[in-house]
């Protein structure tokens, strides 16, 4: 579109208005330049344009926030070599999320800078949505104009910016929708220091950070439309009639809009990615670890999830959010709670629960972190707006704005305290936090409320003996206790879970049974050394919890780590998944049962196979016509001479790769031999991992989930064991029963299974 302002001087123009296709016009030289995006050559989907998105005019070009940028070169542009006396820059930006500010660097729109030697400029973005113009001075010096409070530019939301440097009069002003924001001081007769050597970048910061080694940081996360550049000072009436100009001829009149559906993470390009799983609930795309604050409310679960929407790294942590009727078949919502410019938490949103106020709304608890503060992890609280607007979906959060709960010097290992675990019965509310005692090992501090806002330091809940049992580590995160009822001798158990970090510490969901105290607000288990739910070797990770009001279950999530290469997470665009909701409770036996919720059953295909007493032979007979990467496999083993006995999964007709799954009953341990899982160099699973089960001569009975790079096999209703199989061909889609021995299949059925997506 032309705008109605004087052209001359216009050096560099991307309309992009492509809406499709790796490449985009710069207008004035006519010159192509290709959209870098990790899909457009893809290893493990189908490759992908560059996501392209409604814009201000026409469309606009979606940036992923790690992997598109544009590159160019700097022999392409006009009059890009000698100083510059003067340079405008206008642009309308819709930004998805903010970059953390790692290393004080911009998230760049657009650049050609060395801030080093100071030359060039950059016009970029920084923490909670301000933003910045920066020159390198030809007589020296770099200068920086910022905007000021309350010009943030807004999320999933239109703003035009410009930046414009006038050397002659020794000025540097910013715009906003039209209208001066910032003006600056600098010498007359200024000129802008070519950046030799450096080419333009749309997208990405001429001099990024790097990140677990393979990701670039500061790269700009939304929509960019219009992008205009001048050796010319551009007036104010012209930015401003610029400006009047797109919401006249395009909108009516009125400041565009973006709908939330244009600048969404869209999972679509990752469905065909045949490592990641299908009906195990996962984000859109990019970075996620825990799962946490289960909560029902108004006839759907509420499960979030910790995540990172600029990229699959570990990173800047917001609260993804999820929603669903039946635990099962789940639907992404908008990021629930984010790092905001306050002094709560404006460098992180950590783990948490959820629980209900004394109106019987939903309340967050979260770990806020604020790396200005000492220490930087503290409790704190989130409402739901559903009393003021009857949100459905829980969409909306508000902060408290002030901490709740702040750790005092002599109240666990100080500096470690967070992930709180809230609970509310008739008397209060209830809190346990995860941290340690020095020196001691890791523990759970408890508090207590009677209004929710203020709290009551009741002293360690639970604490380990680190010398008794060191792989639990120096402190513990993700603590969660749930109700497991009454025992056949009429005492009222509970289940409290940990996830020891720290020196030495084995990472893993560790368990006891035992009682509350009450009064004293502590645990006193059952037994004083833990046991472990899955036996997988850090794939079942990161617990929480709830009580279903609808079923009275007791249901456990986690994270299934991904056990990948940042380099393939990088390649993949994603990186982990949740693993499927557990029930658990006390069986007549007094151990822990574990089983997936039967509402997985909605998730069932076509039934595959089902047949009975069966030897190994003619199993196996049977399980030739049987493949695939998504399928739910329940079958029970009698040994006769065999001491190993299983099942291998992911095969490929020629055995060249394979999982195997199976129990070595003189050991008494379920194991997992992925030592063939994959022929990729660059996949880790390997090894064999397991741990041990107690079957007291019962057969062995496996229910497996297979979902594509997921396995979970649960076992005789008392073990789970968790991996990931990545295997490299695409033919490892076979089943065989194993044994060293002979045995018999007593029973078997296997079902195809449904995405939820």
């Amino acid at each position: 579109m032309n705008c109605p302002i004087d052209d001359r001087g216009l050096i560099m123009y991307w309309p992009f208005d492509e809406g499709a296709g790796a490449s985009a016009l710069e207008k004035v030289t006519q010159v192509r330049d290709e959209i870098q995006y990790v899909f457009n050559q893809a290893e493990f989907t189908e490759p992908t344009d560059p996501q392209w998105r409604k814009g201000v005019t026409g469309s606009g070009l979606l940036f992923d926030g790690y992997s598109t940028f544009i590159s160019h070169q700097a022999s392409k542009g006009k009059s890009r070599q000698e100083p510059m006396s003067a340079l405008s820059i206008g642009v309308w930006v819709a930004p998805r999320s903010y970059d953390w500010g790692f290393e004080g660097k911009l998230a760049a729109i657009v650049n050609s800078h060395n801030m080093e030697r100071e030359q060039g400029y950059l016009l970029g973005m920084f923490r909670h949505g301000c933003w910045s113009f920066q020159v390198g001075l030809e007589k020296g010096g770099w200068k920086e104009i910022w905007s000021p409070d309350g010009c943030e530019l807004p999320k999933n939301d239109w703003s035009y910016i410009n930046a414009v440097f006038d050397g002659n009069q020794g000025e540097i002003k910013l715009y906003l929708n039209g209208s001066e924001i910032a003006t600056s001081a600098v010498p007359r007769g200024s000129r802008i220091a070519q950046a030799t050597g450096t080419d333009l970048l749309i997208g990405k910061n001429n001099h990024s950070s790097m990140w677990a080694g393979n990701f670039n940081l500061q790269m700009f996360s939304g929509i960019l439309d219009e992008l205009k550049i001048y050796n010319r000072v551009l007036s104010a009436e012209e930015v401003a009639v610029s400006y009047r100009h797109i919401l006249d001829s395009a909108h009516g009149g009125v400041k565009p809009q973006v709908q939330y559906d244009e600048i969404k993470l869209d999972r679509t390009p990752l469905l065909q990615d045949r490592h990641r799983p299908q009906y195990h609930v996962s984000p859109p795309a990019h970075w996620m670890n825990e799962p946490h604050a289960p909560i029902y409310f108004d006839g759907q679960y509420h499960l979030f999830y910790q995540h990172n929407p600029l990229g699959p790294f570990f990173y800047h942590i917001h609260w993804g959010h999820w929603v669903s009727k039946d635990l099962v078949h789940w639907r992404d919502l908008p990021v629930a709670l984010a790092p905001e410019k306050d002094q709560l938490a404006p460098d992180g949103i950590w783990s948490g629960s959820a629980t209900y106020d004394a109106d019987g709304l939903p309340v967050l608890f979260f770990t806020a972190g604020n790396d200005s503060a000492s220490p930087n992890q503290s409790v704190a609280l989130a409402r739901s707006t559903y009393s003021r607007d009857g949100d459905p979906d829980l969409v909306q959060w508000i902060k408290h704005p002030e901490p709740l709960i702040v750790q005092e010097k002599g109240r666990g290992a100080f500096g470690d305290f967070r992930d709180p675990f809230v609970w509310k019965d008739d008397e209060g509310w209830y809190a346990l936090v995860g941290s340690g005692i020095e020196g001691q090992g890791g523990a759970a501090l408890a508090f207590a409320s009677k209004d929710m806002l203020n709290w009551t330091y009741k002293g360690p809940f639970y604490q380990a003996d680190i010398q008794k049992f060191p792989y639990l580590g120096s402190i513990w995160e993700l603590p969660v206790l749930l109700p497991l009822g009454t025992d056949k001798q009429g005492e009222n158990k509970h289940l409290l879970l940990v996830s020891p970090v720290g020196k030495g510490a084995d990472v893993e969901v560790f368990y006891w049974i035992g009682q509350l105290d009450k009064e004293s607000l502590s645990f006193i288990p059952d037994q004083e050394e833990p046991e472990l739910i899955d036996v997988g070797d850090f794939h079942f990770t990161g617990p929480s919890g709830m009580v279903d009001p609808k079923t009275g279950r007791n249901i456990v999530f986690t994270i299934a780590q991904g056990d990948r290469t940042s380099e393939l997470e990088y390649q993949s665009g994603w990186a982990h998944n949740a693993g499927l909701p557990l029930s658990v409770y006390l069986r007549e036996d007094g151990r822990l049962g574990i089983e997936p919720i039967q509402e997985l059953q909605s998730l069932r295909g076509a039934k595959r196979i089902s047949f009975s007493d069966k030897s190994l032979a003619e199993a196996n007979i049977l399980l030739r016509e049987v493949q695939g990467d998504m399928l739910e496999i329940q079958v029970e083993l009698k040994p006769v001479s065999a001491a190993q006995l299983g099942i291998k999964i992911r095969c490929t007709p020629d055995g060249e790769e394979e999982t195997l799954l199976y129990y070595d009953i003189n050991v008494a341990e379920l194991l997992v031999d992925r030592t063939k899982t994959t022929l990729h160099p660059g996949e880790k699973c390997r090894g064999v991992q397991g741990g041990k089960l107690e079957l007291l001569g019962e057969n062995l009975k496996l229910h497996i989930y297979l979902d594509r790079s997921m396995v979970e096999a649960y076992a005789n209703g008392l073990k789970s064991l968790t991996t990931r199989v990545y295997p490299s061909r695409r033919d490892a889609l076979g089943l065989e029963i194993w044994g060293d021995g002979e045995l018999v299949v007593k029973s078997m059925e296997i079902w195809d299974m449904q995405s939820i997506w």
